[in-house]
């Protein structure tokens, strides 16, 4: 059985009989976690080992841990700092940031790879205009130069451990104040203005470091009148087409308040694939996931399953192993010490 364009969540710690039912349904592709279905390295691990067993090829198993205040899973697990003090140490140390950022990205992934999860959604480029509700220190920087740096260095740090990078939010999220998962939030920039915005996208695909890209739900009023996720402007004339990206395209949760005015969920489902969305995320809402598969059980898109069956880690190393390392003690010495660092301010 392939897999399918529709990833959603689980209620609990393990999976229910109803979970099981519902995630061998062909329109599903993958399953994210959030730090309801955590409660410590070996549960969690048991419970992909579960989710792995339902189908082959095995589903995509994702989860927000990006650092900072979105990292979905703590106790035993190294707490990452937000992205933003990582720009404060590029803007000390240009070579000391990138070093960091790389770390990050290989320490959050090999973590995560241990207990068999296949996918951080990150890294968060968008740039901190400082107006953003919902981004805030979730960015790196304000300066295109330095996310496109730090994002760079992050994935490699990612890919080095098994883990693609799936960038976010396209084409940027930081200049709008709304929050997409309570209100649709209008960008009125012009394409100018926005193009500094998808830099840091343009240079991790030029280098190849980038493997997926996660949509946000937002209007840019000035170019498109749909939202990034539903349109085909965004995805098949930008994306593809001006910066030439053939990896998978993901559509943030349908479920958050920005779609809410687009119809039911089949049709918000059926909006983001047709504009050219290879993976749409449905969770915290159980009957709209019903819907969004029961729409899509005879959905089929080969380029898709292409895409997505990249998106799959590799070298997954022994959490004992790995936690005996020289590269996890340093990494780890490093960032359980970083509440002690003195806090840098950004240059005027």
């Amino acid at each position: 059985m392939s897999l399918g364009p529709v990833m959603l969540d689980i209620e609990g710690l393990a999976l229910s009989p109803a979970d099981r039912d519902l995630l061998r349904e062909p329109a599903v592709g993958g399953v994210i976690l959030f730090a309801r279905n955590f409660e410590s390295v070996e549960q969690v691990t048991d419970l992909v080992t579960e989710i792995r067993a339902l189908r082959s090829p095995p589903l995509l198993i994702a989860v927000d841990h990006e650092g900072g205040r979105v990292q979905r899973f703590r106790e035993g697990f190294t707490e990452i700092p937000p992205m933003r003090n990582i720009g404060r140490e590029y803007d000390r140390d240009r070579e000391s940031g990138l070093k960091i950022a790389r770390q990050a990205g290989w320490l959050i992934a090999s973590e995560l790879r241990a207990v068999g999860i296949d996918l951080s959604f990150a890294p968060c480029v968008d740039l901190d205009w400082g107006i953003s509700e919902i981004i805030g220190n979730r960015s790196f920087h304000r300066k295109p130069d330095a996310v496109s740096d730090l994002a760079e260095a992050f994935a490699r740090g990612l890919r080095s451990a098994g883990m693609a990078a799936v960038a976010k939010h396209f084409p940027g999220h930081g200049a709008v104040v709304a929050d997409s998962h309570l209100r649709l939030p209008v960008d009125r920039r012009d394409y100018g203005l926005i193009l500094d915005d998808m830099r840091p996208y343009e240079r991790m695909m030029n280098t190849g470091v980038v493997a997926g890209v996660m949509l946000a739900h937002i209007v840019y009023r000035e170019i498109d009148a749909s939202p990034a996720g539903f349109s085909e402007y965004w995805i098949q004339r930008e994306l593809r087409a001006r910066l030439g990206f053939g990896g998978a395209v993901f559509c943030d949760d349908l479920t958050m308040k920005a779609t809410s005015s687009y119809g039911r969920m089949p049709e918000r489902a059926r909006l983001a694939l047709d504009a050219g969305c290879d993976m749409i995320l449905v969770c915290n809402d159980r009957d709209a996931a019903h819907e969004a598969v029961d729409s899509l059980n005879d959905y089929s898109n080969p380029l898709s399953l292409v895409r997505l069956a990249r998106l799959h880690g590799t070298g997954q190393q022994l959490r004992g192993t790995l936690l005996a390392s020289d590269e996890w003690q340093e990494a780890n010495s490093l960032f359980s010490n970083w509440s002690e660092r003195p806090e840098l301010r950004l240059d005027a």
